[in-house]
């Protein structure tokens, strides 16, 4: 019989029990690591870095149009001048114009006499109309209002203005 005398060598087991729970605990601490990460990302970009919270949706505006009005105007010369105006208030909400229905012959009144106390020249410029504006606003505000539910006119608006 024949004997090889080749280099055998001894075989000598692999420690690959330790290498394998290394790897095992590296591989959950970077999976750990990451969901955290990642969980840290979403709660910081959910709740905080999006800025302040939006406010709620303003509502809508109430346009409430009051019936065209017919006026006589003061006159230094002599000759009779009429207003003809239609008027749109602009409220905040239905509440505000179930106040101002409930009191409108007293509105009316307040904003005829208002109108018959102006001239034509009163109103002949831009600035006039704004002043008039303003003035029937208040004294709206005014009619309709108490001390303890003050009524509130956002705007006052012209619809028609004719002076002649």
């Amino acid at each position: 019989m024949a004997t090889t005398t080749a280099n055998q060598q001894p075989i000598v087991p692999a420690k690959s029990g330790k290498l394998k729970r290394i790897l095992v605990i590296a591989v959950g601490a970077v999976v750990l690591v990451g969901a955290g990460a990642g969980g840290a990302y979403f709660a910081i970009n959910k709740f905080g870095s999006h800025g302040p919270a939006k406010p709620a949706p303003v509502p809508p505006p109430v346009f409430f149009p009051l019936e065209s009005l017919t006026v006589n105007l003061q006159s230094d010369d002599g000759a009779m001048h009429y207003l003809r105006t239609g008027l749109t208030l602009k409220l905040r909400d239905e509440k505000t114009q179930a106040a101002l229905t409930e009191r409108m012959p007293e509105i009316r009144s307040r904003v005829l006499l208002l109108l018959s106390g102006k001239g034509p020249d009163d109103l002949a410029t831009v600035e006039g109309k704004r002043t008039l504006a303003g003035e029937l606003r208040t004294a709206i505000e005014m009619t309709a209002g108490t001390a303890q539910q003050p009524v509130r006119v956002d705007d006052v608006l012209f619809t028609e203005f004719v002076v002649q």
